[in-house]
């Protein structure tokens, strides 16, 4: 059994490491109802700015466009990288061969590749197929990703291949398989793939601002980056957009959390 001083300092330890996690959050919500001033000398109580700093924000910046930009271009890319991903590591573990494991391991590593040296030739290759400023130059990169393939494969190796074998043996066909037997019984990497999914298009900066350059096209952290990039900043206005930007990524990750942890770690209910 643990010592009482021993669980004492253990939860003492977890109360302050709470803190200091939820801290940058909570400045962030007060941030957004004070002045720039007071936020600029650390003000941490609430103030009574916050109307203005929304009315300063939609003046400016086309905050509601923006947004929606953001959902839409967010889900599109979950939804389609979920199937395709999903495909894909299930086939390359049900369905083996030296060729596909040759091809799966280019697909690793290709993992090593940073992304900023794909966007010149990324760039080049879209603008020649008139895909700047559209929902799909924006999707294209992210809908078959090596991590959510290679987390899709190990946990098919936690499915069942008689449940497989069975289901051919009854007639159903390949796709049938994989999506009424299959993605049924996966809801926790699915969950989990989702979640990394989503924030990762949700917070996607650098390809955005290469590839959406018309004002009706871009997305949230491209409007923060817009609130930053004047002589002056107000930082009241700033956190409260950084506020809004943060909403969607906060109810998605609480609202998964129970299976996220199930999925990372490959469990199959």
């Amino acid at each position: 059994m643990t010592s009482k001083p021993k669980l004492v300092f253990m939860y003492l330890f977890l109360s302050i490491v709470s803190l200091i996690s939820i801290f940058p959050l909570a400045w962030m919500v007060i941030a957004a109802t004070n002045k720039s001033i007071d936020v600029i000398a650390g003000k941490l109580t609430f103030g009574t700015n916050l109307v203005e700093n929304y009315k300063n924000l939609i003046g400016q910046q086309p905050l509601w466009g923006n947004f929606w930009n953001s959902c839409k271009y967010t889900i599109l890319v979950t939804v389609f990288a979920l199937i395709i991903s999903s495909l894909a590591g299930y086939g390359f573990e049900i369905y083996r061969g030296k060729a596909k494991e040759r091809l799966y391991s280019v697909v690793l590593m290709s993992m090593m590749i940073p992304f900023v040296a794909l966007m010149v030739p990324l760039f080049r290759m879209y603008s020649k197929l008139g895909l700047l400023n559209t929902v799909l130059g924006f999707m294209l990169p992210s809908l078959a990703t090596p991590l959510l393939i290679m987390m899709f494969r190990t946990n098919a190796k936690a499915f069942p291949v008689d449940i497989i074998e069975a289901a051919r043996i009854d007639g159903t066909t390949e796709f049938g398989i994989f999506f009424k037997i299959y993605i049924p019984s996966m809801k926790a990497i699915f969950a989990a793939a989702g979640v990394i999914t989503f924030m990762n298009a949700w917070n996607n900066y650098l390809w955005a601002k290469v590839i959406m350059s018309d004002n009706t096209t871009q997305t949230m952290p491209m409007l923060i980056s817009n609130l930053t990039s004047g002589y002056k900043t107000d930082y009241g206005m700033l956190m409260l957009a950084v506020f809004i930007t943060t909403i969607p990524t906060a109810v998605v990750f609480f609202a998964l959390q129970k299976y996220f942890v199930e999925g990372i770690t490959g469990s199959v209910k």
